[in-house]
C-alpha cells in the first residue's frame, strides 16, 4: 500500500479522504531554519497534531530532524500532493516521491498555462474575468451579475470617525490541550522566532474553519465591501473574514468559500459589492499568486527592477515597532508582532509603501513577508512582493508602483491625526516620511518611471517642487521614521 506524505498545508478533507494510510513530519530543522513568528510556528504544529489526534487509525505524525531523514527511514513508496514551494518539490523529487497535483485550488495548472499562453504580462483583472466565466461564480450566463465584474468604487470608503467599524466580532477558536503541549515543545525549542505568543487566533482544524465560514459569512460579509481598504488603529480584524490561514492550510477549499458567499448574495443575506470584493480576494488573486509563483518560476524572485539594496533595519525584521514614530507604520509593525497578520492594505500601502520609498531589498523583503505572517509561505508573497508592492517586476503583474504619499494615508487611515508627523509636510523634522519618502523616491527613479502613462501626473508635480534639493538631502539621511 503507498503512503500518502502531507506537510503542514494540507490538512484538509480534499487532501486526506480516501487515503488509509498518511504521515505527517515534524521537522526539528524546518522549524529552525529561519525566523519564523512565534505564532506562525504554533499554527503549524497545531494543525498537524490536530489532524492526527482525529484520525488516529489513519494518521501516523513523525518526530524527526529532517524531512528527508524521516522519509528515508520509512523506506516505504511514498505520494505527496504539489507542495507549496519549489524547494519542497525538488526534494520530494530527489528522494523519490511520486507528486500529485493538487487539489487544493480551483484551477488546474494544465488550466492556467492553457490561459497564460504566450502571455509577458498577466493582469489579474484579465485572469479573474476567466475566473468567474470558469466557474460560474456571480455570472447570468456570460455576463456577470449587476453588468459589472468590479464593484472596487464602491468599496473604498475612509474608516468611520467612531474609531471602530462596529460589525460583530470574528469568531476565535478555544485553545485545548493540544495547543498547550504545542506551547510547551516551542518554548523547551528555544527557536530563533519573531513576534509575540499570543492566544490562536485562526481556525486550524477543519470543524474551526467551517464554524470561522459560517460566522464571517453571516455576521459580517454583509459589512466587508465598503471599508476593506480602510485601516482603523484600534479595530485590526474590521470586517475582514481571517480565513487566509485555514485556506492556506487547506481547511477550505476556495469553490466552497466564493459558492457560499455567492448564496449569501443571492439570498439577499450580503450586498453585491460586498460579495464580488471577497470573490476577488478569493477566486481571483489568491489563484492568481499560486499559479504565477510555478508559472514565473524561482528566477522572479530575484527581479530587482529598481535596484534596491537596503537591509532591512534591525527594528523592522526584529519587529520592534516602538523605535517608529510614525503612526501608520508603528501600528502595522505592532499588527504583524502581536499577531503575525494585518490586512491588505497595510501590507501595501503602508509596509509595502514603506519599503519600496526606502529601497529594501525586494528578495530580503519577500522572505521577512513569507517568516513573518501567519497566512505567508513561499508560494504566496513573490506576486504580492515582488510584483504588486515593490514592482521589481518591471510590471509583469501591475501597470504602475503601489506608491503613495501621506494624503492617502490620511484619507484611509485613523493614524494622522495623532502621528507626530504632517502628512501635508514633506520638509522639516515633522515632515512625513510618506510624503517626503513618496518625492524622493519619484526624484530617485524618475527616468525609469517617465514612460508609464500612469506616472506622468506625478512627475509632472516632481518638476514644480521648489525644495527638492531639500527633500533629497533629508530624506537620504534620514534615520526617524
Amino acid at each position: 500500500m503507498t503512503t500518502l506524505l502531507l506537510f503542514g498545508d494540507q490538512l484538509g478533507p480534499q487532501f486526506h479522504t480516501g487515503h488509509d494510510e498518511i504521515v505527517l513530519i515534524e521537522s526539528a530543522a524546518a522549524l529552525r531554519r529561519r525566523p519564523y513568528h512565534r505564532q506562525k510556528l504554533h499554527l503549524v504544529l497545531s494543525g498537524m497534531r490536530h489532524l492526527a489526534a482525529e484520525h488516529p487509525d489513519r494518521v501516523t505524525l513523525l518526530r524527526a530532524n529532517t524531512y528527508g531523514e524521516a522519509i528515508r527511514d520509512l523506506n516505504r513508496p511514498l505520494v505527496a500532493y504539489q507542495p507549496g514551494s519549489a524547494a519542497a518539490q525538488r526534494m520530494l523529487t530527489e528522494l523519490g516521491v511520486e507528486v500529485l497535483p493538487t487539489p487544493a485550488f480551483a484551477l488546474s495548472r494544465d488550466e492556467f498555462t492553457a490561459w497564460a499562453g504566450p502571455r509577458e504580462r498577466f493582469l489579474m483583472e484579465d485572469f479573474y474575468h476567466y475566473q468567474r466565466t470558469r466557474f460560474d461564480v456571480l455570472m447570468e450566463g456570460d455576463v456577470p451579475v449587476g453588468g459589472r465584474w468590479n464593484f472596487d468604487t464602491e468599496n473604498r470608503e475612509p474608516p468611520p470617525k467612531r474609531g471602530r467599524l462596529g460589525v460583530p466580532a470574528p469568531w476565535w477558536p478555544q485553545e485545548d490541550d493540544i495547543d498547550a503541549q504545542v506551547r510547551a515543545d516551542l518554548d523547551a525549542m528555544d527557536l530563533p522566532a519573531v513576534g509575540r505568543d499570543g492566544p490562536r487566533r485562526f481556525a486550524i482544524t477543519r470543524e474551526e474553519a467551517l464554524t470561522a465560514l459560517e460566522v464571517f459569512l453571516r455576521d459580517r460579509l454583509p459589512h466587508f465591501g465598503p471599508h476593506e481598504d480602510a485601516v482603523l488603529t484600534k479595530d485590526w480584524t474590521m470586517a475582514h473574514s481571517l480565513l487566509s490561514v485555514p485556506l492556506n492550510h487547506g481547511l477550505l477549499h476556495p469553490l466552497e468559500v466564493v459558492y457560499a458567499a455567492e448564496d449569501a448574495y443571492r439570498d439577499g443575506a450580503a450586498p453585491l459589492a460586498s460579495v464580488e470584493g471577497f470573490v476577488r480576494q478569493v477566486l481571483g488573486w489568491r489563484e492568481y499568486v499560486w499559479h504565477l509563483y510555478w508559472h514565473l518560476g524561482p528566477e522572479y524572485q530575484q527581479r530587482n527592477g529598481f535596484r534596491a539594496t537596503a537591509g532591512l533595519p534591525s527594528w523592522w525584521a526584529e519587529l520592534r515597532p516602538a523605535m517608529v514614530r510614525a503612526a501608520c507604520l508603528r501600528t502595522a509593525l505592532e499588527g504583524v508582532r502581536d499577531h503575525g497578520w494585518v490586512h491588505h492594505i497595510q501590507r501595501l500601502m503602508v509596509l509595502g509603501n514603506h519599503a519600496l520609498q526606502r529601497g529594501y531589498d525586494p528578495a530580503a523583503l519577500n522572505d521577512w513577508f513569507v517568516t513573518s505572517f501567519v497566512d505567508g509561505f513561499p508560494w504566496v508573497m513573490p506576486v504580492n512582493v515582488i510584483g504588486m508592492s515593490q514592482h521589481a517586476d518591471g510590471g509583469v503583474i501591475a501597470t504602475k508602483p503601489y506608491l503613495s504619499g501621506g494624503a492617502y494615508l490620511n484619507r484611509m487611515t485613523d493614524h494622522c491625526g495623532t502621528c507626530w508627523f504632517d502628512p501635508k509636510r514633506r520638509t522639516g523634522e515633522r515632515a512625513c516620511p510618506f510624503t517626503a519618502g513618496y518625492w524622493a523616491w519619484l526624484d530617485r527613479h524618475e527616468d525609469q518611471v517617465s514612460g508609464n502613462h500612469r506616472m506622468a501626473r506625478a512627475v509632472q508635480g516632481l518638476r514644480r517642487i521648489a525644495e527638492l534639493d531639500e527633500v533629497r538631502v533629508r530624506e537620504r539621511d534620514r534615520e526617524i521614521f
